[in-house]
């Protein structure tokens, strides 16, 4: 059992050969390396499915033994300085990668089909690759400057992937503003490590934990400045987990292809934020100050997530800001000490929400034959409706994801919501009435997002293609550019020739298997060049729908707590018991049967509410009563009416406008730090330089006045002597007398 510990280290660096061989075969052999483009696919999911074994490996032999494994090897040694890396296997590092492994095996199938006509296959491929290995080595670190590496690395993976299509501009300002935003958090990350570095000498987690809290409990250090660096470091989560005031990037960054959505925001990136306050809650606990502000943060994120996807009308940023308001319930349970209950909501949202995500990207692919590939229009859920009887797969795979994200039991996110809210209950009311307000408003957005795409009739208008006219499917338009709605199929492949390659300068021909497997999705329910309806997906991405349906069918079963006598199915509490006993937290066990039901009750009955208001206002009732003109008749025209449209139309502009937060950002940061440049650069060229420039001009001019004084001629400077030498005795006598 050892020996298999011992060469853990290895998970992390499995899917790395991968991205090599792409890179290398790209720049040294691109024309051979492209043309089995196809063939990466294969290679990419064989060693993440490795990794995914061996973790799940690791995860029973925790269960069964109980014990935390740690392997460490010098890096660099000197009298006054030591730094060793290397593996910690834990709980939470055997949760994390069994998450990172299964959702990313999931979305390179998927990616297989949905980039299989994009110029940037094998580009994307190896983004996903490098971004696996970077997200294993971050949740398999045994110190805090071995984190910070992978956190890193993490934040250029996720710039690469968010930018992917980076010739629309709107993709590569996104990019941008998840870079610079983070760049913020990981600052305050590297201050905190070098400062409880300071403190303790040393960056082990172990170490760290024991050595604070003992100085803490006998006050052998300034606690204003230990709870500055615990600050510090909490910043860096809040920024990577996208919790208020730095979750501006979230958004934005739907602008990277959907598989990315998927992966980025369900399991992985953004949950480096929940998993680095998890790995350090030990030494959170003993600074009440922090456990109270990252209860706070998660608790005005849970509100303001959810109240932001209110109104949205692209349905992946709709996602996004439920994954916001979703991670701010993880990042409240962790600040209440709700260890466990963290955890099996950060397990079962995650499968979940990468069920959605990719759903969404099915959704999106049936929609652009009809609207052209721009997500303007692919996107916009007001454009959608009636998808029912074109993709019905689809369909209920998004609708089990959408009632799991409400609450809804038995799927998996009821049991962990459950015990979220219940346990804020018991920290604080006031925390138990936002947090339950919250789920039923996310019931509302959630139910309102499927009817919306899904119930009805189709409400955009389109005229019928008919057979005479070609399929616009071999278009690569994803790159920023519309698809005709007729298309010569010469002239299109033409213009695949002259885009750029990213890797090479040599353009790049799709080959016959990509024809051939592009117009079989095209015949997948429809004639061979006709889309006179939206179409469902290939199989090959619906095959990790339906696995990630499984998942959020039975995951919930993991943490539910069913005590009978000796036996005891609660495989949840078994496998976190190591950390819960080495690190003194907080199980929340409950095995009152009698509370379970009270407090389920009351989540269900909130979340039904929230279905019921959807229904009322998005559904097909809705339409039937606008039209008998009965939904006017339950509010009177006068006073009332005018007051309700009011309230209305202010919610609706907060959350259209996302709070006013990014426009608050952009007047007072970039257009206040833009004007302190201007100022700073007028001072600086017209106050410095004028000054050392006005110095220079006047000796000039000195110089040149005195040039035409010296003629060579004794008497004029003897004349010249004279009268400076009576002036200064007049003025001499003028002062005496």
């Amino acid at each position: 059992m050892e020996h298999t510990y011992k060469y853990a280290w290895i998970i992390p660096f499995l899917p790395f050969p991968v991205t090599m061989l792409i890179g290398f075969g790209l720049l040294l052999i691109p024309t051979a390396t492209k043309n089995i483009r196809r063939m990466w696919s294969f290679p990419s999911v064989l060693m993440l499915s490795i990794a995914m074994v061996f973790s799940g490996n690791l995860s029973i032999q925790q269960i069964n033994g109980n014990f935390i494994y740690q392997y460490l090897w010098s890096w660099t040694i000197n009298n006054d300085f030591s730094l060793e890396f290397g593996h910690l296997i834990d709980p939470l590092t055997s949760i994390m990668s069994i998450l990172i492994t299964t959702v990313g095996i999931m979305v390179l199938i998927y990616s297989d089909n949905y980039m299989s006509h994009d110029q940037g296959y094998l580009r994307f491929f190896a983004y996903l690759s490098f971004f696996n290995t970077s997200m294993l080595g971050l949740v398999t670190s045994s110190n805090l400057i071995q984190i910070y590496i992978f956190w890193e690395l993490v934040g250029m993976c996720s710039y690469l992937l968010i930018g992917f299509w980076f010739t629309r501009p709107i993709a590569a300002s996104a990019c941008q503003k998840a870079f610079v935003t983070n760049r913020i958090g990981d600052f305050g990350l590297l201050l905190g490590i070098l400062g409880l570095y300071w403190i303790t000498g040393s960056f082990e987690f172990r170490d760290l934990f024991e050595i604070v809290n003992n100085l803490v409990h006998n006050n052998g250090v300034n606690s204003l400045f230990v709870t500055l660096c615990a600050f510090f470091l909490f910043a860096g989560a809040v920024a990577k987990s996208a919790q208020f005031p730095l979750h501006i990037w979230l958004p934005d960054a739907m602008e990277g292809p959907t598989p990315i959505s998927a992966l980025i925001h369900a399991a992985t990136m953004v949950a480096a934020g929940i998993f680095l306050v998890a790995r350090l809650l030990p030494l959170f606990v003993v600074i009440p100050y922090i456990m109270n502000l990252i209860s706070l943060i998660g608790v005005i994120t849970v509100l303001l997530g959810a109240t932001l996807a209110l109104a949205q009308r692209d349905i992946k940023r709709n996602l996004a800001y439920s994954t916001m308001s979703q991670l701010g319930y993880i990042m409240l349970a962790l600040g209440i000490g709700s260890y466990r209950a963290a955890l099996f909501h950060l397990i079962t949202h995650a499968y979940s929400k990468a069920l959605l995500f990719l759903g969404s990207g099915s959704i999106i692919h049936s929609m652009e034959p009809i609207v052209g590939y721009s997500p303007d229009k692919s996107q916009n859920m007001v454009l959608m409706g009636g998808l029912t009887k074109y993709v019905p797969i689809t369909r209920i795979t998004f609708l089990l994801g959408t009632l799991s994200l409400c609450g809804i039991p038995p799927l998996a996110c009821f049991w962990s919501k459950d015990e979220i809210l219940n346990d804020s209950w018991l920290y604080s009311p006031i925390f138990g009435i936002i947090a339950s307000f919250t789920a039923g408003l996310t019931a509302f957005y959630m139910f309102r997002m499927y009817l919306l795409t899904f119930d009805g009739h189709l409400r955009i208008h389109f005229q019928n293609y008919s057979s005479t006219k070609k399929s616009s499917f071999y278009s690569i338009s994803l790159w920023g550019k519309e698809a005709p709605k007729a298309v010569n199929r010469n002239l299109l492949l033409s213009t695949m020739n002259n885009k750029v390659s990213f890797f090479s300068k040599d353009t790049y021909q799709i080959d016959d298997d990509v024809r051939n497997r592009i117009r079989y999705f095209s015949t997948y329910f429809r004639n061979k060049y006709t889309y006179t309806y939206p179409h469902e997906s290939d199989n090959t991405m619906l095959f990790p729908l339906l696995v990630l349906v499984l998942f959020t069918l039975f995951i919930g079963s993991i943490g539910i707590h069913f005590d009978q006598g000796e036996i005891d199915f609660d495989l949840l509490s078994k496998w976190l018991t190591p950390s819960t006993n080495f690190f003194h937290l907080d199980s929340n066990d409950s095995s009152d049967w009698y509370d379970f039901l009270k407090n389920a009750v009351f989540s269900i009955s909130i979340a039904f509410f929230g279905l019921f208001i959807a229904s009322i206002f998005y559904g097909s009732v809705y339409s039937s009563l606008q039209n008998l003109d009965l939904v006017n008749s339950f509010v009177k025209k006068g006073p009332k009416r005018i007051l309700l449209d009011q309230v209305k139309s202010v919610i609706y502009n907060w959350s259209y406008n996302r709070g006013y937060i990014d426009i608050f950002y952009t007047r007072i940061f970039t257009m206040g730090i833009r004007r302190l440049a201007e100022l700073i650069q007028f001072f600086d060229r017209h106050i410095i330089d004028g000054i050392t420039n006005g110095v220079g001009i006047a000796s000039f001019f000195i110089g040149e006045g005195i040039k035409y004084m010296g003629g060579g001629r004794v008497s004029s400077y003897l004349f010249l002597y004279l009268s400076y030498v009576s002036i200064f005795l007049f003025i001499f006598l003028f002062y005496k007398f």
